[in-house]
């Protein structure tokens, strides 16, 4: 591995917790990781200059210090990046320091206190990962980490996106938008197979097992054996849902009359009788479509576990 590190820092995100945390860190990873290549940013579009730049000079590690869209960008940038050097990809590592930080919550990662979080980013090996990639009206492409859902989780990434984020922001968004949110009846194919067609609230196809600052959506899901897992919330009545949220805590809600899941590789999403946008939302950040492709994309990321 090289000695040199590309970190990519957003001192604002988490509400400045990013830079705080960067402060307490880098005299540990210095004496640790070797030399450090310092990219501060605080644009998406920065992201992928900063790759090819710190590539050029002989450097393969990356690690971000940002929230979920840092990590978004991330994930996309390196994505499109090591598929033109396939023989020599860039690893990733994520310092999780945002609001939600529900990548680091599935895997079992530390967020919360400096030391163990450098302790930890200096053990972590290059593990083969799994990404997830969205294709939407057969043009747009889009790679996500953790989470895509569609549905009433693009109407909830909307609010939170305009609100200031708090750890109770998500539970609220979640819990107003599902008091004005109709079900739109979309149908649903898994390998090319029909699985559902009707009303539901969210369809979520996971590579991790947490979002919406600690909603254990899918509890089984592993970012290394190559299959989704995908959950439908069905068109239910707003007080079924709303009396079964807190279920999604404590991954009891597989077991609701109201939910159903699966694993697969392909996952095909669309509203074919209306053909009306579908909303929806990949790791935090707001998308939409008519007619949405999951697909996964076994081993593509060199991460940092």
């Amino acid at each position: 591995m090289t000695s040199s590190t590309l970190i990519i820092l957003n001192p604002h995100a988490g509400g400045g917790r990013a830079g705080t945390v960067w402060r307490e860190i880098e005299p540990i990873l210095w004496n640790h990781m070797g030399d450090l290549i310092v990219a501060v940013t605080q644009h998406p579009n920065e992201v992928a200059r900063h790759i090819e730049q710190a590539y050029t000079v002989g450097v393969r590690r990356v690690i971000a210090l940002g929230g979920d869209g840092t990590n978004h960008s991330l994930v996309n940038a390196l994505a499109v990046f090591n598929q033109q050097h396939p023989d020599e990809p860039m690893i990733y590592g994520n310092i999780p320091v945002g609001t939600g930080r529900d990548w680091a919550r599935g895997q079992g990662l530390p967020f919360t206190e400096a030391k163990p979080i450098a302790d930890w980013i200096i053990g972590a090996k290059p593990t083969p990962t799994d990404i997830g990639l969205i294709t939407t009206d057969n043009t747009q492409r889009e790679y996500f980490l953790n989470i895509a859902s569609a549905g009433l989780g693009g109407e909830v990434a909307r609010r939170v996106n305009h609100l200031k984020k708090y750890p109770w922001t998500f539970l609220l968004s979640t819990v107003m938008t599902t008091l004005t949110y109709h079900p739109q009846t979309v149908q649903v194919q898994v390998d090319g197979q029909d699985w559902y067609e009707g009303g539901a609230y969210v369809v979520a196809v996971a590579n991790g097992s947490t979002f919406g600052h600690g909603m254990r959506i899918a509890p089984n899901a592993n970012v290394a054996d190559g299959l989704f897992e995908i959950i439908l919330v069905k068109g239910v009545s707003r007080v079924t849902v709303l009396a079964a949220l807190r279920r999604v805590y404590d991954a009891s809600h597989l077991t609701h009359p109201g939910v159903l899941s699966t694993r697969g590789r392909s996952i095909t999403v669309t509203r074919p009788k209306t053909r009306e946008i579908i909303d929806m939302e990949l790791d935090g950040e707001y998308h939409r479509g008519h007619e949405i492709n999951f697909s996964v994309q076994p081993g593509a990321l060199q991460m940092l576990l």
